[in-house]
Formats: C-alpha cells, sequence, structure tokens
C-alpha cells in the first residue's frame, strides 16, 4: 500500500485582508503582553503622546493668542451696544472650547493608530499560521551574523515572520540608529535569513539595480581586489565580491543555474552568505500587510530552496589536516602491521564497516581568511559629502558673496 505524500501547504493572504473580527485584535495584543511577547510600552505611543503634547502646547498657545485677541476686540466693538456681556462670555469659554476641541482630535487619532497597530499584530500573526510559519512582533539585537546587524544602537527586528521547514527561514523589517542628537539616523531594512547546511566563504552579491550615486546602497565597502567577475549576464544584475583566494570556491557555489534563479528571482536584492546564513536585503519593509510583497518574497525563497542542496557538499581544502587522512590509512603501512594492526585488501573494504571515503573529506566549516571579507573606507563617497558641507559652511559664513562683491563690485 503506498501512502500518499501531502500536498505542500500554499501560499495563503487572506488574513492580510479579510475583514478582523470585533475585538479579536485587541484581545490578541493583550495576550501578547501577557505572555510577554510584546512591551507593554509602544514607542509609537510615546512619540504619538510627546507629538500631541507639542501640538496642544505650540499650535494651541498660538491659536489661543489670536482668538483672544480677536475676541478682546469684539467685546471693545461691542461695550457700546450693549452685548458686551455675551461678548465676555464668549471670550471665556471659546478658548476652552477650542482646547476641548484638539484634546478630543489627539483622542481620536490615538485611538485610531492603537486599532490599526493591533490589527496590524493580528493579521500578521494569522498569516503566519496559515503559512505553516511563527510570528514574533519584536526580537531587540538579534545577534544575527549579517553586515547590518552589528551596526549603530537600539538595534530590534520586528514583525518577524518564522518558517521551520524545508528549513529555517526569516522574514522581518530591522532598525537601527547612528549619531546623536541632531545628528542621529534612524536606518530601516527589510530582510530575509535563510540557514544553510553547512558554514561557507563570506559573498556578497551587490545588486546593481539599487545602487545610487554614491555607488552601492549597502552598509560596508569591500576591497575592489576581492571583486569577481562571472561568466554570462550576471556582472550586470551583480557585483559578486569573496575573500582573495575563494574564486574557485565561489565558482563552485554559483554554477549556471544558481546563477539564473538569483537573475530571475533577487536581482533588486541585495545577498549575503556568511558563516551558515544566507541574508536578502532591501531598503524597504518586507514584512507587512501587502500580499503582493508577500508573494513576490515567498517566490524569491522557494527559487533558491532546491538550489542550497548543493551548498551543502562543499567543503574547506584548508580545513584539512595530514593528521587525520594519515590515521585513516594507517592500517595499509608496514609499521600497521609490526604493530599487529592488519592491513586492510581491496576485499575488505568492501565490507559496511569500514570507513568511507567521505571521511577523509575536510570537516564542515571555513578556514580564517575566508570568513570575512576586507571592508575599505568608501572615500569618493565621504570626500563628495565633505565637498557639499564645505560649500554650505563656506555660503553660510558669506564667503562666496564677499568674493562675488569683490570681483563685481569694484
Amino acid at each position: 500500500m503506498t501512502i500518499p505524500t501531502p500536498a505542500p501547504p500554499t501560499f495563503d493572504a487572506r488574513p492580510l485582508v479579510e475583514p478582523v473580527p470585533p475585538g479579536a485584535a485587541h484581545a490578541f495584543v493583550q495576550e501578547l503582553k501577557r505572555t510577554g511577547r510584546l512591551p507593554s510600552g509602544s514607542a509609537a505611543a510615546v512619540v504619538f503622546i510627546v507629538f500631541g503634547i507639542v501640538v496642544l502646547l505650540v499650535f494651541g498657545s498660538i491659536s489661543l493668542t489670536l482668538i483672544t485677541a480677536v475676541l478682546g476686540a469684539m467685546a471693545a466693538a461691542a461695550s457700546g451696544t450693549g452685548e458686551a456681556g455675551a461678548a465676555g462670555i464668549l471670550a471665556a469659554f471659546l478658548p476652552l472650547l477650542f482646547i476641548g476641541a484638539i484634546v478630543t482630535v489627539l483622542v481620536v487619532v490615538g485611538v485610531r493608530m492603537r486599532r490599526s497597530r493591533e490589527e496590524r499584530l493580528y493579521r500578521l500573526d494569522r498569516f503566519a499560521r496559515a503559512n505553516a510559519m511563527s510570528y514574533v512582533p519584536r526580537f531587540d539585537d538579534p545577534g544575527l551574523p549579517g553586515m547590518i546587524f552589528s551596526l549603530g544602537s537600539s538595534r530590534n527586528a520586528t514583525d518577524l515572520v518564522r518558517g521551520e521547514r524545508p528549513r529555517f527561514v526569516e522574514f522581518g523589517n530591522y532598525a537601527y540608529t547612528t549619531g546623536s542628537g541632531k545628528n542621529r539616523t534612524t536606518h530601516n531594512w527589510g530582510y530575509v535569513a535563510v540557514k544553510l547546511d553547512v558554514p561557507l566563504p563570506n559573498i556578497v552579491l551587490d545588486a546593481t539595480s539599487n545602487n545610487s550615486l554614491f555607488g552601492s546602497n549597502l552598509p560596508a565597502a569591500f576591497d575592489k581586489d576581492q571583486r569577481l567577475s562571472l561568466e554570462g549576464d550576471f556582472d550586470r544584475y551583480f557585483d559578486l565580491y569573496c575573500p582573495a583566494g575563494y574564486e574557485t570556491d565561489a565558482l563552485y557555489l554559483f554554477t549556471p543555474d544558481i546563477m539564473a534563479r538569483f537573475i530571475d528571482h533577487a536581482a533588486a536584492l541585495d545577498v549575503e552568505i556568511v558563516d551558515d546564513w544566507l541574508f536578502l536585503y532591501s531598503r524597504r519593509q518586507f514584512s507587512t500587510l501587502d500580499p503582493a510583497t508577500w508573494a513576490w518574497l515567498f517566490s524569491v525563497v522557494g527559487a533558491l530552496l532546491d538550489k542550497f542542496a548543493q551548498w551543502a557538499r562543499w567543503r574547506d581544502d584548508r580545513l584539512a589536516t595530514q593528521g587525520s587522512v594519515q590515521d585513516a590509512v594507517a592500517a595499509g603501512t608496514p609499521q600497521a602491521a609490526a604493530a599487529g594492526i592488519p592491513s586492510v585488501t581491496p576485499a575488505a573494504q568492501a565490507v559496511p564497516f569500514v570507513a568511507p571515503l567521505e571521511s577523509l573529506r575536510p570537516p564542515p566549516g571555513v578556514a580564517p581568511p575566508g570568513r570575512r571579507l576586507r571592508q575599505r573606507v568608501p572615500w569618493p563617497a565621504i570626500i563628495v559629502i565633505a565637498v557639499f558641507a564645505l560649500f554650505w559652511i563656506l555660503s553660510q559664513a558669506g564667503v562666496f558673496g564677499a568674493l562675488v562683491g569683490g570681483l563685481f563690485g569694484g
């Protein structure tokens, strides 16, 4: 009797768009908070409260000043007509009504923002469940080995959607901050993390389609001598960087069929292979309520997954130790026979308990020279920014005005 193989789950985006039952989203968020999966305090709520106070103080005070001045003028004008009492009452209560209106608007906006946030969490959780995955609202400082995960401060991954089979895959949004004060900048990324079978050399595919005027949009720059040109049209879509001495290994990993998969499905994404992880990066959010974005990401990962099995066979020959090879063949040497160890004949090698030749291969792993790419300082971008900064400083100091006046004033 043949047991039918269960069909793989189909992509189901209905939870992202279908109506949410009344109260379900709020109850779900309360459960997240109760179980510690979501912090009780929300950064968005704090920002909204601060924004509301600023609006109330600045806009409200200006508006109240204008209203008070207008009502004062109305009261002065009405003093001779017998309507001064009504104007005085209006002047007293209208500012209070105006403040009440501002507070009401802020409360309504805040409630809608909270409901929108709760529905987002609820929809993403139901979407993950519908596709045999799990949902994690937030994970601070995830500590992944990719290039974006060790930069700046206040690192956090949000709206993580994780799958375990056929291998671990994580979709998420990631943010970190650099600088301080007025120069504080928040950097936002979308990423996909895929667990590989074995550690591989640090390889970066810098997509050419998302580069800017200053070059790559990646937060790291790499030495040009690590740039490897591949056959066909691959160089039109990606700049591939691999550690020096690992060019042959990169060619082994990026066979023509795998290059075609990356071109056809991931040409808009930057790719990093580091340790036993593969990362896909973009400057846009990946974990959203947009079904089209999820359909695209699922198609990218699905197109690549079945090719990763080829990479599991890669080994770094630099890790091979002479001792392990000599020990494996010592039984066939005269010294082994003198020690009373029977030699291994060709016929004996066929028995099932003899170690196969696979045991003579290097162990999984990467030698130190291949674990990380050498980075460089992006001098062209720094020089351009410095020139613009110098131009702005000189213009603010009036140097250009004085120079023009000196040339044409006389």
